[in-house]
């Protein structure tokens, strides 16, 4: 039997703003960190209300990457469901509570300002 093929970064990155939408993920920004930095193709930044949101939408995209596209990841910080990272390897998804979200402000740090693309 052999593995299912591995999705490329672009596959990746509307495979997991498909499943953002799907979940009614809030605030969604996706960051092009080609050129910016070795850890990854893209970054993508998104909010759910609650705490129990933020770890359903981590949950529910971790699962589809995987059956989905063959994607295996990381991830920290779902028991908390503040914040939660999914590292693909090519995209780095963060998913926080929009309190935590606008504490830490990753967009200001990887993003030039105005140049942010905010998805629905």
């Amino acid at each position: 039997m052999t593995p299912p093929h591995v999705a490329d970064s672009e596959t990746q990155l509307a495979a997991i703003l498909k499943s953002l939408d799907d979940d009614k993920a809030e605030d969604v920004v996706q960051i092009d960190l080609r050129g910016k930095t070795a850890m990854g193709d893209y970054m993508v930044i998104a909010s759910g209300r609650s705490s129990r949101q933020v770890a359903a939408i981590s949950e529910k995209l971790v699962d589809r990457l995987k059956h989905e596209h063959g994607v295996a990841s990381r991830t920290e910080g779902r028991d908390t469901g503040d914040w939660v990272l999914i590292d693909t390897g090519d995209v780095i998804v963060h998913v926080f509570r929009p309190e935590v979200r606008e504490f830490y402000q990753l967009e200001k740090m990887w993003q030039p300002a105005g140049q942010a693309k905010i998805r629905g």
